[in-house]
């Protein structure tokens, strides 16, 4: 048996993995944690949620479709399947930009801000739970290291 001979390197990129490991099965956990609980409680999911959650904290509460693709990773496809159920039940509408035909908007609707500010108690308290036993400058460096994987600025957050 060959014995294996660390150096920092490889433990570096061991960490890293590690890291990238539990990051998905944490993410895995919560995102089955908030769309069982916001579906149940409110009829949304979590992409739901964070769909309306970024048409709600933009100026004019209305984002680009581009920008909701950025927001949330999303290609253009996949802002158009996430925005049609939500049209239908009218939580979020179209709004076409007046100087550019081109430029499509998506806005939050009224029952759709009412519907969000019941969903975000909700989201607050699962959020609240998971993470009671963190320190709030944990949660800082934490946050910071997410937004830079994700490549998160504040202009985007």
């Amino acid at each position: 048996m060959t014995a294996t001979h660390t150096t920092p390197q490889t433990q570096a990129a061991d960490g890293a993995l590690d890291f990238c490991l539990r990051l998905a099965r944490a993410q895995a956990v919560l995102v089955r944690r908030l769309d069982n609980t916001l579906g149940n409680l409110h009829g949304i999911s979590f992409s739901d949620f964070q769909l309306l959650y970024h048409l709600n904290r933009a100026p004019g509460a209305r984002l680009r479709r581009v920008d909701v693709a950025e927001r949330l990773a999303l290609t253009a496809s996949g802002v158009t399947r996430a925005l049609l159920p939500l049209e239908k039940i009218g939580l979020v509408s179209r709004q076409p930009d007046p100087r550019d035909a081109r430029v499509g908007y998506a806005a939050i609707t009224e029952a759709g801000q009412t519907l969000l500010r019941h969903a975000v108690t909700t989201a607050h308290m699962i959020s609240q739970e998971l993470l009671k036993d963190t320190a709030p400058e944990q949660l800082d460096v934490l946050a910071a290291i997410l937004g830079q994987i994700a490549g998160m600025n504040l202009a985007n957050t």
